[in-house]
């Protein structure tokens, strides 16, 4: 799904209303029908709603919505959150339509007693105070606004996004309205799929208040999210044999971490990777075999404290002529040696690699060596990875990763919540799927394998986007069945299969 920002948004809305000649109050009446439904949803039995409103459109947006909501009978107190002098002409046409029924727009008092009890006992809260063009920390009014809604605990629907999100970044300006739903307008947003905003929208609901299709097909922002209902693997045709499904050379492991490369390659298999080569020090060799029976495991020259040397280089350069992608790093370790070693590997290859764990530390100290990849590297750093490697974290996680891509012509996956997929061009996917459970040693080796399997059977950028997903949706199968604390990333690879299966169309 394509995801949109502020401004192209605004600017479809504007030439909807001043280019087509559809009613500005029209497609206000539409979005607030919408966010009415929704808090009919929410509130049940208990038909009481308190919206708050700012002076603005998105404010017009819950006046309207308090209009609909009292037709049906349903207990209404709304409350102008702002300066009543500065309302924009939809937000008092609607206030005049409500007061013409009988309702009120309250100016909103942070220290009305009353306040409190009524959000408290209230069915829903709706916030319509500010909207997607909000750019500064909340303050004065607003904050307290905020806050108070916050404090209620009764259940909130956001007209568009939830105040104190950024709808460009996901960045929270101070404090932000936690809902359990928001209904936005025409195209979602960054700030509904990006942590940490995400956290605050609930569920999104995408709706259409009327803006042409043909406008909104030209409002993309060059970020897109895949959900479920999106990830798809292609059928296998009836005749095809393993070389036609990638032959994966992993290169991995060190004496203390015999773990990692073996989940990798476990992972590819179950990814379906049609041969995958395991390359690891001779003197885990042995251990690697036992634990590996469909990957071929296979020794290397490694250095006295069993971490592969700069002398593996040769080797691994000859099997690289046989294979058509590669991982490199999964408990590998760190020394001079891997440090040359791994250097060399991504100035040699010409196939597609990918690296992660210390192999990513081994580039930390000149980055420029990815500009001389004869293919795009891609990189999959957590947090504190990324940071080493140069990269910047200023809130705003997709704007991050895709400067930190454009600049150094690689692929990166910035793992955590809502891990993203950024590449050179400066496009960039959000990833929907995955869970705190996750959070474990391990975890990562299951992505690199997914990733390394599929990058010989699909296009290099639905490899990264589809094989994150799959790692997180395997993940949130486990988390269904074992628990966030209890589960483990063999469990993960357990569940690539049935992930895997479903997703075949």
């Amino acid at each position: 799904m394509e995801l949109s920002d502020s401004r192209r948004m605004y600017d479809a809305d504007n030439t909807a209303i001043h280019v087509y000649g559809i009613p500005s109050t029209f497609l206000m009446e539409n979005a607030a029908g919408h966010v009415a439904r929704a808090a009919l949803e929410v509130m049940g039995e208990n038909q009481s709603a308190v919206i708050f409103c700012g002076p603005g459109n998105n404010g017009g947006d819950g006046v309207a919505a308090a209009i609909y909501l009292q037709r049906r009978n349903v207990r209404v107190r709304a409350l102008l959150v702002g300066d009543r002098a500065r309302m924009s002409d939809d937000c008092s046409e609607m206030e005049r339509r409500f007061r013409k029924m009988g309702g009120t727009l309250e100016d909103f008092c942070a220290d009305d007693p009353t306040l409190p009890a009524a959000l408290k006992s209230a069915g829903v809260v709706i916030d319509a105070i500010f909207g997607i063009g909000l750019q500064r920390d909340l303050r004065g009014d607003g904050l307290a606004a905020v806050k108070m809604i916050n404090e209620a605990g009764t259940p909130v629907v956001a007209a568009d996004i939830p105040s104190g999100v950024e709808a460009d970044t996901g960045r929270i300006l101070g404090e932000a309205v936690r809902c359990v739903r928001t209904v936005t307008f025409s195209r979602a947003k960054t700030g509904h799929y990006s942590a940490p905003g995400c956290l605050c929208c609930g569920r999104v609901d995408v709706v259409d208040i009327g803006i042409p299709e043909e406008l909104l097909s030209n409002a993309g922002c060059g970020i897109s999210v895949i959900t479920g209902e999106e990830a798809i693997l292609p059928k296998r045709p009836a005749v095809s044999h393993k070389g036609d499904y990638g032959k994966l050379l992993i290169i991995g492991g060190s004496v203390g971490y015999t773990g990692a490369p073996s989940l990798c390659a476990r992972a590819a298999v179950r990814a379906g990777a049609g041969l995958v080569f395991l390359g690891v020090p001779r003197d885990i060799y042995e251990i690697t075999a036992v634990k590996n029976d469909e990957a071929m495991p296979f020794p290397l020259p490694c250095d006295e404290d069993g971490r592969l040397s700069a002398e593996a280089l040769p080797a691994l350069c000859s099997r690289l002529q046989d294979c058509s992608h590669v991982v490199i790093g999964p408990g590998i370790g760190r020394s001079d040696g891997i440090r040359s070693l791994v250097c060399g590997l991504v100035e040699k290859a010409t196939v597609p690699i990918l690296l992660d764990a210390d192999a990513l530390w081994a580039l930390s100290d000149d980055l420029s060596i990815l500009r001389r990849a004869k293919k795009p590297c891609i990189l999959t750093p957590h947090e504190g990875e990324f940071l080493r490697l140069g990269g910047t974290l200023t809130g705003d996680r997709v704007g991050d990763a895709r400067r930190f891509a454009s600049e150094n012509a690689c692929i990166l996956v910035l793992k955590g919540h809502r891990s993203v997929c950024a590449f050179p061009d400066g496009e960039a996917v959000i990833i929907t799927s995955g869970n705190p459970g996750m959070a474990k040693g391990g975890s990562g080796d299951v992505l690199a394998g997914i990733i390394g399997a599929l990058l010989g059977q699909l296009p290099l950028r639905e490899a990264v986007t589809l094989g994150t997903w799959i790692h997180g949706a395997a993940g949130d199968l486990c988390a269904a069945e074992f628990g966030e604390y209890g589960m483990t990333p063999s469990d993960i690879i357990g569940n690539i299969p049935l992930i895997s299966k479903n997703m075949v169309r």
